[in-house]
């Protein structure tokens, strides 16, 4: 039963010939799953799952946590499922499907063509958010969050009218992560608008979200870019850790490398220099989420994308250029 139960969700962990058996079968006895019942199954779940892709995010952090509560307050029970930045969240999703039967799922930290090649197995409601599901063929996907290209263009944008012009990026990497593509995207057209080639005055380097790496990252910046006045970091994580790096090397930040951020944490108003950065509305992004994802589970709407509101908060982490370093 549990290996008919694998091949008819699209489950890998089948062999092929096993897999082409139970379908020839299938085919034979003109089989077609009982949708009554499998929906029947999946109303004695009270249970939601979060699927969480990336240990270190701390605006990811602050969303499970709000989450966690307006799930609570529905009457469900929250389910955190953690994986790696650049871990499978489809195949996380499937065993935990397997496993607690969910009423319904989020998906924090996905990416795009994971979803449209194998999000056709996943049956229960489910939110992307932080990032958008629009376009994506799936009756049963929704999604909330921030505009990431137009988010980044206006923290570039920021540093461009401070008098910056080899400005350097730390990010994720663009091939697994939709919001560092995104967002370099963004950055790039920020520099388009001026006349401005991205590429021969900027450098992308790329980090997982955290302080270590981001620290590391900056360091081979520093080593490699000596150009630089200015650094966009994709994580308000990832700025902090590349702040210490300037002082690592004896530099100050902002007087000699400015540096923005991204999301908004609580920990940017407290850091030293605060934070310039792009604050996502984490409060807007749960709650809208929840209430998207109760509608699915309830059948009162269908598959709905949204996008909500970002601000730049200019802290004390960017100052104006007032000689280029040559």
């Amino acid at each position: 039963m549990s290996t008919v139960s694998r091949v008819l969700s699209g489950h890998p962990d089948v062999s092929p010939a096993t897999r082409e058996r139970v379908q020839e079968l299938i085919r034979l006895r003109q089989f077609s799953p009982n949708n009554n019942a499998q929906r029947l199954k999946q109303q004695e779940s009270k249970t939601v799952g979060i699927i969480v892709k990336g240990t270190s995010n701390a605006l990811f952090a602050d969303l499970i946590e709000r989450l966690q509560t307006l799930i609570e307050r529905a009457s469900h029970a929250a389910a955190v499922v953690y994986l790696d930045e650049e871990g499978d969240e489809i195949q996380a999703a499937l065993q935990f499907c397997r496993e607690a039967h969910p009423r319904g799922l989020f998906f924090l930290g996905s990416n795009r063509e994971a979803f449209l090649k194998r999000f056709s197995a996943i049956e229960s409601p489910s939110v992307l958010l932080t990032t958008s599901a629009k376009g994506l063929p799936f009756p049963n996907l929704s999604s909330v969050c921030a505009d990431d290209a137009a988010a980044a263009e206006a923290a570039a944008e920021h540093l461009l009218e401070n008098g910056h012009r080899h400005i350097a990026v730390i990010g994720g990497s663009p091939a697994q992560s939709d919001a560092s593509r995104e967002r370099l995207a963004g950055c790039r057209e920020a520099f388009s608008r001026r006349g401005l080639a991205f590429e021969e005055l900027c450098r992308y380097e790329t980090a997982r979200f955290s302080l270590e790496s981001a620290h590391d990252a900056m360091g081979r910046l520093l080593d490699g870019f000596p150009a630089l006045t200015a650094v966009l970091c994709m994580s308000d994580l990832m700025a902090i850790g590349a702040i210490r790096a300037v002082f690592d090397r004896g530099l100050r930040a902002p007087e000699d490398v400015s540096v923005t951020g991204f999301d908004g944490i609580e920990l940017s108003r407290f850091c030293v220099p605060r934070l310039t950065t792009v604050r996502q509305d984490t409060d807007r992004l749960a709650e809208r989420g929840v209430a998207l994802l109760i509608g699915m589970m309830e059948g009162s709407c269908g598959a709905s994308h949204e996008t909500i509101p970002f601000s730049l908060i200019r802290g004390e982490s960017v100052l104006p250029l007032t000689a280029y370093k040559e």
